[in-house]
């Protein structure tokens, strides 16, 4: 088997519960057959146009030599550093191809002035944009392409040399790109952005940058048999029963800790996240992803609506030497995993009758940025000042200690007993690399799960959840106050006023839906994130 999934009790008892079920409506077989009516007739005309992922490695075939091709015309012309633009899936599969492969690839999924700099302070002679937008209209790649064709013609250097497009067919990205003289693939239209790992939005800039993904496509082709099976063995039934599945009881673990223990993949987890996320968390249901560390605290304290999935070198085998009851394990090839988890995506999105292939709630966050960038308010007073760090809260209540301890305090004395904690970190991550630390402390202060997501990229991944989902969760802001700025050309504004628009407009409809946010501004990079820490201990 190219993939293992493997489960002990009392996760097998609901395994071995609901797979005789699914096996019996042959969801395998009509997921590999494109069957739209898998999700009720509320999803059937979405489903019908986004099926076409299960198709990817024979429609992505043919690309393979158009990429390889055009990695070998870049290198001969001197240009060999890839700089990717791309937001949710069209950033985060990149970006695992490329870090398990251990190929260098730049990826750019931020509106942070200090990190869109640092992208183009790299040589610009030698730098290849691959700016990938599905619809062709999203606000940050555009952003990204703008600031880089600028910055190509004021070195001398003709865009259409340097810049790359991935979009689907008649967007409006395709029409000027292809105006422009760019080179552009066209996407399967077929296949969401989550899904489109093993699309053109996967093999392109990872292709570029130097990942055989002939191979990737191999592995994945080698384990389309195993999903398509109707039958207990199919570790793609296995896996969505084990994660979405309820047991006798009724009862379910909605939390999905994701914690890698000596697999070679990298980064898969973060992947996941987004896919699982924006996929079923709507209809106040949903599975919540949490990315863990091997010695993360969850793991420790073991939450009783948290189920661990461990991506290990050997399912089959790792269970033999360790013991870890109630865990579900799994192990595969990349190209493998990728249709593992679409397929258990999928399904999972069936188990819980909601339709894992809309996102309603995404736009929420998008508009109310816009609004703010066109009547662009001053920001609101802080409610206090503590060692330059700026606090700004939902409900006065959560500062009545006057304190960020306090305050922090109070936040997680709001959380239900199912709750969760989201720190959502809206800075430069080159800067402040060290913030996903809070996620640890944050675990273990409040005793709940906690996740962490990089702003404004979780807005397309985890943001769906965070509306759409339970209301389960409390929010933490990091922002940053800095001189630091770039303009937008032909924007009426920068991209330091973006990032805060897109905060504030999250945090608006945040607040909107119920939920309680507190917002903590560095004016100093290195002594405030200290005051953060200490803080969160």
């Amino acid at each position: 088997m190219t993939v293992a999934v493997h489960v002990t009790q009392p996760v097998r008892a609901t395994v071995d519960e609901i797979v005789p079920r699914l096996i019996a409506d042959l969801v395998a077989s009509r997921v590999t057959a494109g069957d739209p009516t898998l999700w009720g007739p509320d999803a059937e005309a979405e489903a019908s146009t986004r099926l076409g992922w299960v198709d990817a490695v024979s429609v992505s075939r043919p690309l393979v030599a158009e990429i390889v091709a055009l990695r070998d015309d870049l290198a001969a012309r001197g240009i060999d550093r890839v700089v990717l633009s791309g937001m949710g899936g069209s950033s985060l599969a990149p970006e695992v191809i490329a870090g398990t492969a251990g190929v260098e690839l730049t990826v750019l999924d931020s509106t942070a002035p200090a990190q869109v700099l640092a992208a183009l302070d790299g040589d610009l002679a030698r730098t290849v944009l691959v700016v990938s937008s599905k619809s062709g209209t999203t606000l940050e790649t555009d952003s990204h392409r703008r600031a880089f064709e600028t910055a190509f013609q004021d070195l001398g250097l003709d865009p259409a040399e340097h810049i790359v497009v991935v979009t689907d067919p008649g967007s409006a990205l395709d029409a000027s790109a292809s105006e422009a003289g760019y080179r552009v693939f066209r996407a399967d239209p077929n296949v969401g952005g989550r899904y489109s790992a093993l699309t053109a939005f996967g093999l392109v800039p990872a292709g570029l940058a130097g990942v055989d993904i002939s191979e990737l496509l191999d592995e994945a082709e080698a384990s389309l048999l195993e999903f398509a099976i109707d039958s207990p063995e199919n570790p793609a039934l296995r896996l969505a029963a084990a994660i979405a599945g309820s047991s006798s009881d009724g009862s379910r673990r909605d939390k999905l800790g994701l914690v890698s223990d000596g697999t070679y993949i990298e980064g898969l987890p973060d992947w996941i996240e987004q896919l699982i996320a924006e996929s079923t968390g709507k209809n106040r249901t949903g599975i919540l992803p949490v990315v863990l560390l091997p010695v993360s605290p969850e793991l420790e304290s073991r939450p009783k609506d948290l189920q661990i999935v461990r991506f290990v070198e050997d399912a089959d085998e790792f269970h033999l030497r360790e013991r870890h009851p109630g865990e579900i394990l799994v192990s595969g090839s990349l190209g493998a995993l990728f249709l593992l988890w679409e397929h258990a995506t999928a399904i999972a999105g069936h188990l819980l009758g909601i339709n894992p292939f809309d996102q309603p709630d995404v736009e929420s966050a998008k508009a109310a940025a816009r609004g703010l960038l066109d009547a662009r308010p001053e920001p609101s007073a802080p409610v206090f000042v503590q060692d330059g760090v700026e606090v700004r809260v939902s409900d006065p209540a959560l500062a009545v200690s006057a304190s960020i301890e306090g305050v922090l305090d109070a936040l997680w004395a709001s959380l239900p007993a199912d709750g969760y904690v989201s720190i959502q970190a809206y800075v430069s991550r080159l800067e402040l690399g060290q913030l996903p630390g809070l996620r640890e402390l944050a675990a273990a202060d409040s005793g709940r799960p906690a996740t962490f997501g990089w702003g404004p990229r979780f807005l397309h991944s985890t943001g769906q959840y965070h509306k759409g989902g339970p209301a389960q969760g409390v929010f933490l802001q990091i922002l940053e106050r800095t001189d630091v700025d770039l303009e937008i050309p032909g924007r009426p504004f920068t991209f330091g006023q973006l990032i805060e628009a897109q905060a504030a407009g999250d945090a608006a409809v945040l607040v909107s839906h119920g939920r309680p946010v507190v917002t903590l501004t560095v004016t100093d990079a290195v002594d405030d994130v200290l005051t953060l820490f200490t803080a969160a201990q």
